[in-house]
């Protein structure tokens, strides 16, 4: 069943196009690599699906609505299905790891809910329980600001986790990383996608990193998909059309 489905969704700036008519369409459960040189677009389209920047043309159908459409109110509802992970982890850093966890479930909450941090016992639970489930059991009650970043990440991680999403789309998670947690953070995000069914859209640079993963690669270039297929189809003269003079840089095995 198709989850997502991305239209000719344009994006401009100014005098500056970061996406043009791009195209493509997501299965349940899928876990999809976006890979491309910087400035390629990747990180506008993540944003233009779950409406963090507002894309000028085409149509964003998640889950059977029109992203596009929708008023303020309807979109907040409908982000509580699309968990969000960024490169630099977006934490509040002088609040423990379990308050920030937390903060997933604020797009369930009333305002007043929201601002005096009323959570439920079930809720709390959960959030242990995830923690657990992520190797962070030890730092439940730690400032965000004394962790490494592989397991801000990882409570970034977490925090999508408890919204209990349909779709997570994640921001370049590896970029800050070092080889050894990276490899942590790419394996359970692919744990989370084989066992929980939850589709992961993820931006990445690393190609080989994206091939080992993906089931899917789209390769993006001057705002534009230039390749949509399997990891196992990317071939050296496909990363050359999606990197230009930057794919000699670039390793795959």
């Amino acid at each position: 069943m198709v989850l997502l489905d991305v239209k000719n969704v344009s994006k401009r700036y100014k005098d500056t196009k970061a996406l043009s008519n791009v195209n493509f369409s997501v299965k349940e459960g899928e876990f999809i690599s976006i890979i491309g040189p910087s400035g390629a677009g990747k990180s506008t389209l993540l944003r233009c699906i779950n409406r963090m920047i507002d894309a000028n043309d085409g149509e964003i159908i998640f889950d059977g609505i029109d992203v596009l459409k929708l008023n303020k109110r309807d979109l907040r509802r409908l982000r509580t299905k699309i968990g969000m992970i960024f490169q630099h982890y977006n934490l509040v850093y002088r609040l423990s790891v379990i308050e920030n966890v937390l903060h997933g479930r604020l797009g369930y909450k009333s305002k007043i809910d929201g601002i005096i941090g009323r959570y439920s016992e079930e809720e709390k639970e959960q959030a242990l329980k995830i923690l657990e489930d992520l190797g962070l059991g030890q730092q439940i009650y730690k400032r965000c600001d004394e962790l490494s970043g592989g397991q801000k990440q990882r409570v970034g991680i977490a925090r999508s986790l408890i919204q209990n999403p349909k779709m997570i789309l994640c921001d370049e998670p590896i970029a800050s990383l070092d080889p050894s947690s990276s490899k942590v953070i790419m394996d359970q995000l692919k744990d989370i996608s084989v066992e929980k069914g939850i589709t992961c859209l993820v931006n990445l640079h690393q190609v080989e990193v994206a091939i080992k993963y993906s089931d899917r690669i789209i390769g993006v270039n001057s705002g534009q998909v230039v390749f949509d297929g399997p990891s196992r189809e990317l071939s050296s003269d496909t990363i050359y059309a999606i990197y230009g003079t930057e794919a000699g840089n670039l390793i795959v095995d």
